[in-house]
């Protein structure tokens, strides 16, 4: 007993030691800063939490408060904030965790603090109802409050990081639901913010636990190329500088390596292998300019001094230095022929602009006047103008607001002009319809057209930077539902939304009226269970559009709604088979085109935490829609839909990034367990230059050496060069890669992309 109590003992000292070493290099770091020293509320802070947290650990086993000394410590060292930012940070989970409320934290340690930390509380109860994520619903409640402080936002970016850094403890389910709205909400935000270095560091960890092999693989290459890359680093910026030199500037060349998620990234969107990545180096330029003043000249200058020793690309200048991103960027970027054949892209900026695009906009206050310097919230507030405008018309449903906040504030910029030559920034895509709305709601919903640069344009003409717009109107004009297809910013689609809605409730009041009035005539009522029949009947999802359909006339009731409602409906009608159909050898299994799938459905009490797993017996038994066309093989991921089935999607898949954010609660985690019995359609895209014999040998690699099954060729040749797709039956994603590979020793071949 002795024994255990002095391990115990140990413990309890050895963790004291790492709590009290962590929070004194948190406020080392702090007091190192320029900020005011506010040390004494820091530590009241800090005791408070430890406090609260007593007793309790992480999932990794180490005590509670080390995760928010960590989050204060990004706050601090990473960002660049001040001492109420800090506590706030110390202080972000004691509410959600613990008995004390955020009147506790207001008499303690005032109502500014007190605010955040409100801001930093997870939300109980629904916003968007049963079936949402309390994801979105939390996401929306940061938002509300970080109209009226932006720090409440940077600090739940300092969470989500140490979260990220920390999520091998947490179950396989957990770690793509995390990882996805890191990708598909945080990256982004961090990135609309300045935050550069973390919105890298997100995305590579989202991707390091979504797609583990895939991460490897590219941190192993890059491992392999470091030495040719830094060859080409020092033979490229060897003579560049030598002419700073003779310029007699005070600067750092940095070699800027890709990241593995935007290198996988580039791979799936261009189809291409990673030695096709031809832009995996980029060079940094940081100077010192001579006078703060002359910082925008010199950059043009030094621009000057190296297209005079490399050839410029002439349509790859970007001049972010007079015309900045709207999160603050600054720099100059040009790109350059290489002695090598190679493009390289060279990034001119300043010390001040250098820390901004690193570190955000806390880096602003650095380069304010004064030995002291506190937070200051005001450098954003055109984009708080634009949360507040989606806030305003909120969004019924999760997913659609989730959509509109990425639309709007995630987008890259393009400046338009007024006709009166007033500069108007506007996410890029937008088209004449949305600077109508952005300008005022009268003038979008009464647009009929528009004029760009003195040309009469339709209102879904896609603005480009530069153009001038007049908007033109007339009073008899009104919304139209198929605006919706071509407005791309949030607040264009939100303001149209709202007024269709207001039409469509009108719509849907009469349709509920005639449905209630024919169900009367035979003696029937409107309830749960007759609108969810009717619904099933007519291929819709929700009672809305049931009733939408019936006002619009879409729908016509007739005796077989009745004999549908009654079951007495004759079962006739073929099942809609999916799309991709496993194979069993090369036939069809026999029965299944009228057979009805037997869905695996989740009951309660359904362990989600353990993985699913697709074998060739029960892979009927889940639903694999469209939109990806998952193979085993492929990194896959379950969702437990409406009807509690249970979808498979790849990972990599765009409708599986907004599940994981909107209905993270829902996704499980889904492996393969096959064994080469089935068959699935794969297609790949091959272009080369024509000779004869050449199908002939594609045909005779697929065929003869992988004995798979070719469903169907596509050949088209055009002076001497041609392209063609191969639809295959495979049995895995190993089989594509192995097609893959034989392909491109087959002479004359040049691209080789798998499309599905």
């Amino acid at each position: 007993m002795d024994e255990r109590n002095n391990i115990d003992k140990e413990r309890e000292i050895a963790e004291e030691k790492l709590v009290g070493d962590a929070f004194q290099r948190l406020l080392n770091d702090y007091l190192s800063t320029r900020h005011r020293k506010k040390v004494d509320i820091i530590t009241k802070a800090f005791n408070f939490a430890k406090q609260a947290h007593k007793g309790v650990r992480r999932l990794s086993g180490e005590p509670y408060i080390m995760h928010p000394i960590a989050v204060a410590q990004i706050a601090c060292s990473e960002m660049g904030l001040g001492s109420t930012s800090i506590s706030a940070a110390l202080l972000h989970d004691v509410v959600e965790d613990t008995d004390y409320t955020v009147e506790d934290i207001e008499n303690i340690f005032g109502p500014k603090i007190a605010q955040i930390v409100d801001g930093l509380t997870k939300i109980s109860g629904g916003i968007f109802g049963d079936q949402a994520s309390a994801q979105a619903e939390n996401f929306k409640k940061l938002l509300l409050t970080m109209s009226d402080d932006i720090r409440v936002i940077l600090i739940k970016i300092c969470d989500r990081l140490h979260n990220m850094r920390t999520l091998d403890s947490q179950p396989a389910n957990k770690q793509y639901k995390i990882a996805g709205e890191t990708l598909y909400i945080y990256a982004p935000l961090a990135n609309r913010l300045g935050l550069n270095k973390i919105k890298t560091e997100l995305e590579n960890l989202s991707f390091k636990f979504e797609h583990p092999e895939e991460y490897k693989s590219i941190e192993s290459k890059l491992a392999d190329t470091k030495a040719s890359l830094d060859s080409l680093f020092d033979d490229f910026t060897g003579p560049i500088k030598q002419a700073l030199d003779r310029m007699g500037l005070e600067y750092e060349i940095k070699a800027r390596v890709k990241s593995p998620y935007s290198i996988w990234n580039k791979m799936q969107n261009k189809h291409v292998s990673f030695d096709q990545v031809y832009d995996i180096l980029a060079v940094r330029i940081i100077f010192k300019p001579k006078k703060r003043e002359e910082e925008v000249n010199e950059c043009f200058n030094i621009y000057v001094a190296i297209s005079q020793i490399y050839k410029s690309h002439p349509d790859r200048l970007r001049d972010w230095v007079n015309h900045p991103k709207a999160n603050g960027y600054q720099a100059l970027h040009v790109t350059l022929m290489s002695k090598q054949g190679r493009w390289i892209e060279v990034q001119i900026r300043s010390e001040r602009m250098d820390e901004v695009a690193e570190q955000g906009f806390a880096a602003h206050w650095k380069y304010k006047e004064g030995d002291e310097i506190t937070e200051d919230e005001g450098e954003l507030n055109n984009w708080l103008r634009t949360i507040k405008e989606i806030l305003d018309d909120p969004q019924p449903d999760a997913m659609d607001f989730l959509d509109a906040i990425k639309l709007n504030l995630f987008a890259s910029e393009i400046f338009v002009f007024t006709p009166k030559g007033e500069i108007k920034t506007m996410p890029a895509g937008c088209t004449a319809l949305d600077f109508a709305f952005q300008i005022h709601t009268f003038l979008g919903s009464h647009c009929i057209g528009a004029k760009v640069n003195h040309k009469l344009v339709p209102l879904s003409h896609k603005l480009q930077s530069g153009d001038q717009v007049e908007i033109l109107t007339s009073n008899s004009q009104h919304v139209q539902p198929s605006w919706i297809n071509f407005a791309s910013t949030a607040k264009a689609k939100a303001k149209i939304q709202a007024i269709l809605r207001r039409e469509a409730r009108e719509i849907q009041k009469q349709g509920e009226e005639i449905l209630s009035e024919f169900l009367s005539k035979h003696s029937l009522e409107i309830n749960s269970s007759v609108i969810d029949k009717l619904c099933e009947f007519h291929e819709v999802q929700k009672p809305d559009e049931l009733f939408k359909a019936i006002g619009k006339k879409n729908i016509i009731l007739s005796d077989k709604d009745i004999d549908e409602i009654n079951g007495k409906r004759k079962q006739n009608s073929a099942v809609t088979w999916r799309k991709f159909v496993p194979f069993l050898g090369k036939e069809k299994k026999k029965g299944n085109e009228n057979k009805k799938p037997n869905y695996f459905i989740v009951k309660e009490g359904f362990n989600r935490k353990k993985p699913i797993y697709i074998t060739d017996d029960n892979i009927n038994q889940f639903i694999f829609p469209d939109c990806c066309h998952p193979i085993p093989g492929d990194d896959a991921l379950g969702f437990i839909d409406g009807k509690n089935r249970i979808e498979i999607h790849k990972r990599s898949c765009p409708v599986a990034a907004k599940l994981k954010s909107g209905y993270g609660n829902r996704i499980l985690d889904a492996k393969w367990d096959m064994h080469k019995k089935l068959l699935f359609d794969a297609v790949i895209e091959i272009k080369g230059i024509d000779r004869i014999g050449m199908l002939n040998e594609v045909t005779q690699v697929i065929s003869d050496e992988l004995n798979v099954n070719i469903h169907r060729v596509t050949l088209s040749c055009e002076e001497g060069i041609f392209d063609g797709t191969l639809e295959l039956r495979i049995h895995d994603r190993d089989d594509v890669r192995t097609i893959m590979g034989k392909l491109k020793k087959v002479e004359g071949l040049q691209e080789i992309k798998q499309i599905l």
